[in-house]
């Protein structure tokens, strides 16, 4: 199915969150800036205090039972009707209308600045964690309504995880990144957190390298290392969706590749939304492809077309994606 329309600011400082599982990957949020926290991507590392493995969850996963209810039925398909953002009631994304199928790879491609780290972001409700944010519309999750009051948004976040565009691993073990999260949810055996932790750097194609360094700091690795750590440590929670916000762009060639071949595997198990600027990188992974367009800078961004990829870059129904894809503008 395509998706086509016929349409032709400084954000907050985020304040410190208890909750370091409270964004799904267990990475802070961008701009995070309170002492005690994790600084994400860039910003400095400061002094850590993570919070003690199962501080409040009591020994259980975060449970929301009218969520849990709708995941049984399908798993991570989104439908989004309506959808507009603004910052500080400016807005920034306008009228998104999509449908985001299950198991496959949708990636998200525009212009910098044509709302697609927004619109990403509002599929786990990171945006809330800006300040002063708008979302109007339906963004419903396996048939659920993620801005429903009564959405649990910790149970929302661990089912749909994030890895965001500078790695943003914990000034812990190898071992320590990947396991926090499961021991943040409940309690684990020794030898379950080590298959888990084994088996979730597998996934992430990393395991070979690190299997002799497993408790030296994850802060020793290589960019391209730190990022498919964080991928892993984002799989450890047992996702549903995976959100990447440009997951490759610091990265060399040779962990591009790498981390391209992951997503390929991880599709299998989840459904991925990546939004990337590199259209050849779109092209080999994703089976979707979204082309978001701000006309202007005194309007909104909004979704111009949406379909298969091999079709949107083939032969795109709007000659604005024409014009995009083959470098007339962007």
């Amino acid at each position: 199915m395509r998706v086509q329309s016929d349409r032709s600011s400084t954000r907050p400082r985020v304040e410190n969150h208890a909750h370091i599982a409270i964004n799904g990957n267990l990475a802070l949020a961008e701009n995070i800036a309170s002492a005690g926290t994790i600084a994400s991507a860039g910003t400095s590392v400061l002094t850590p205090h993570l919070p003690a493995p199962i501080v409040h969850l009591a020994g259980e996963r975060v449970k929301d039972p009218v969520f849990d209810q709708a995941a049984s039925k399908e798993q991570g398909r989104f439908d989004v009707q309506n959808v507009s953002v603004a910052y500080n009631g400016v807005p920034a994304v306008s009228d998104v209308n999509c449908a985001i199928a299950s198991h496959q790879v949708t990636s998200l491609i525009g212009p910098s600045g044509c709302g697609k780290s927004t619109l990403l972001r509002s599929f786990n409700r990171m945006n809330d964690m800006l300040g002063n944010v708008t979302v109007t519309g339906s963004i419903k999750l396996d048939g659920h309504d993620i801005n429903s009051p009564a959405t649990n948004v910790v149970a929302l976040r661990t089912r749909v995880g994030m890895v965001f565009q500078q790695p943003s691993v914990f000034p812990l073990s190898i071992y320590d990144n990947v396991a926090y999260g499961p021991r943040l949810r409940g309690r684990v055996s020794a030898s379950d957190l080590d298959a888990l932790v084994e088996d979730n750097l597998r996934k992430a194609a990393i395991w070979d390298e690190v299997k002799d360094i497993l408790h030296k700091s994850a802060l020793g690795l290589s960019g391209g290392q730190q990022q498919r750590l964080c991928i892993a440590r984002a799989l450890a929670i047992s996702p549903e969706v995976l959100l990447m916000d440009e997951p490759c762009s610091a990265l060399d060639p040779i962990s591009t590749s790498q981390i391209e071949q992951t997503i390929q595997q991880l599709k299998e198990q989840m459904t991925i939304i990546i939004v990337t600027h590199n259209m050849q990188q779109a092209q080999r992974v994703s089976d979707t492809t979204m082309f978001m367009l701000r006309e202007s800078m005194s309007e909104p961004a909004h979704l111009v077309e949406m379909g298969p990829t091999k079709e949107i870059f083939d032969n795109p129904h709007d000659q604005r994606t024409r014009d995009y894809i083959s470098g007339r503008f962007g």
